[in-house]
């Protein structure tokens, strides 16, 4: 062959024109946009039985509760002596108390209070764990303090503290803020301080693993900020526990009030939560059975549903088993 003799193109390599930008050919499928990591997520978590079906009964759950009043008017501390201890009818599908007030319509408006105090308690406590977890991870002279802090609360008998909190902040909370804010306050604190404590271990643990990655070795070499290090790579990676733990946070928190509620250290005898009745219809365990089986139902079933939904979605954003 002379160096003026034109080359001839093999006849296994792909045409030029294959390899422009939105030609068809064979790399036309590596040009599509990556997937969202959130739909891999849904994919695992929708393919969950059990966390679907506790979803699906949360949800239905939260909006009865919620919604429930706007279509069943009746009002809950409503009293009728001539229709109690009724069985379950028309008018009463739950039936009615010894006062004659509609245990549906108490129901309703029992679980508003639960969840309500499930939920705001939950986020009391992610905060107070999220916090103290991160700066125990990031900060290392922080680290041994806070986990011996950690270490503390976690040593506490968790019963006998909620009881002695009850007891010490009830009066003045209640005469300031009124009898059922204060105690909803004083619940919602109480529960949220004694129950920060396993997210604060699982953050730091996150955090300490995190540190020694790549991408925060890069961002500290470019001269980032301790905060804003914090808030823009840390936090962001940390959400799988923290959203994890939000779900079993709900769950312990309806049952410790549920508890507190039925030793009679919750809410006002007037002011209806899934423990109050269950305390109410302790005494009339033998005569009218349903009243004890509707809440102790509506606790069971709420419980259930969010530690399946926590199972799902633990399984769902740990990259480990995405996909098994």
């Amino acid at each position: 062959m002379t160096d003026r003799e034109p080359l001839i193109p093999d006849e296994g390599l792909a045409p030029a024109s294959g390899a422009l930008p939105g030609a068809a050919g064979p790399l036309k499928e590596f040009t599509a946009p990556p997937r969202s990591q959130w739909l891999n997520v849904w994919d695992q978590f929708k393919h969950h039985k059990g966390a679907m079906a506790g979803g699906i009964i949360f949800l239905a759950i939260v909006v009865l509760v919620f919604l429930g009043p706007l279509v069943w008017t009746i009002d809950p501390t409503h009293i009728d002596i001539r229709a109690r201890n009724q069985g379950l009818s028309l008018a009463h599908p739950f039936g009615t108390d010894q006062l004659g007030r509609d245990t549906l319509a108490r129901m309703m408006a029992g679980g508003r209070t639960s969840v309500a105090v499930g939920i705001a308690a939950m986020l009391l406590a992610l905060f107070l764990g999220s916090l103290v977890g991160v700066a125990a991870g990031y900060f290392r002279r922080l680290d041994d303090l806070l986990m011996r802090l950690t270490d503390l609360f976690l040593a506490l008998p968790l019963l006998p503290l909620l009881l002695v909190m009850m007891l010490l902040f009830r009066e003045p909370l209640s005469a300031t803020f009124g009898p059922e804010q204060g105690i909803f306050i004083l619940i919602v604190c109480a529960i949220g301080i004694t129950s920060w404590m396993p997210t604060a271990r699982i953050v730091r643990g996150d955090v300490l693993a995190l540190k020694e990655r790549e991408f925060i070795l890069a961002a500290r070499s470019i001269g980032t900020t301790n905060w804003m290090m914090i808030a823009r790579h840390i936090l962001p990676n940390v959400l799988s526990p923290i959203m994890v733990s939000a779900t079993l946070g709900i769950a312990n928190a309806i049952i410790t009030e549920s508890a507190l509620s039925f030793l009679g250290l919750g809410f006002p005898p007037d002011f209806p939560t899934w423990g109050r009745l269950l305390f109410d219809a302790t005494d009339y365990l033998q005569q009218y059975p349903e009243r004890v089986f509707w809440p102790g139902m509506a606790i069971s079933l709420t419980v259930l549903s969010v530690n399946y939904l926590g199972d799902g979605l633990r399984d769902a954003l740990d990259p480990r088993i995405r996909g098994r």
